[in-house]
């Protein structure tokens, strides 16, 4: 045991009394009293000794708490976060591919329609062609006056090839220019 003698002890009483700071810890155990003031003093330390500790453990054990469930809750946002991720690339996936389809399609459908384009232009051309050209055989065959007929036929055949590579040459050039470069 440890004893501090009357006049520490007052010392420690008149601090306590006019700041309110007593002793703490382990040591409070150690000191013998020597008057009863002194005694109830270290009663009233030892006391508010445990109290303060059991506030001071109240605390440590609260935090350690808030902190597992802050772990828990990065823990999850985290798996939350690598599923979001896994979703966005697989929604840009989807869109990529949708595009590149709808992409497929329209190309699908403009070569479709300009292969029909062709096949009609060449028609109508092949029709005129081969009209033109009876009307001016039956002229020959009849033995009329082919003058006016002749520069009409020839005319005519003049028109018609440049219209067909017109045609064809502009669905050549849309379609090139519509085409993208990769």
């Amino acid at each position: 045991m440890l004893e501090l003698g009357k006049d520490i002890e007052e010392k420690l009483l008149k601090i306590y009394a006019d700041n309110g700071v007593m002793l703490e810890g382990n040591i409070i155990k150690l000191i013998k009293p020597e008057t009863s003031d002194f005694a109830e003093y270290l009663k009233t330390a030892s006391d508010k000794d445990k109290e303060n500790r059991r506030k001071r453990l109240e605390i440590t054990k609260q935090i350690q708490s808030q902190n597992r469930d802050l772990i828990a809750a990065q823990e999850q946002n985290m798996s939350l976060m690598d599923e979001l991720r896994g979703a966005l690339k697989k929604a840009e996936d989807a869109k990529n591919n949708a595009e590149n389809d709808l992409d497929i399609l329209q190309k699908k459908t403009q070569f479709e329609l300009i292969g029909s384009i062709i096949k009609v232009a060449l028609w109508i051309i092949i029709g005129v062609g081969i009209i033109t050209s009876l009307l001016y055989f039956i002229a020959l065959m009849t033995n009329k006056d082919t003058k006016i007929l002749e520069s009409a036929w020839s005319n005519m055949f003049g028109i018609l090839l440049t219209n067909s590579f017109s045609i064809i040459g502009t669905i050549m050039g849309v379609k090139y220019a519509s085409k993208e470069d990769k």
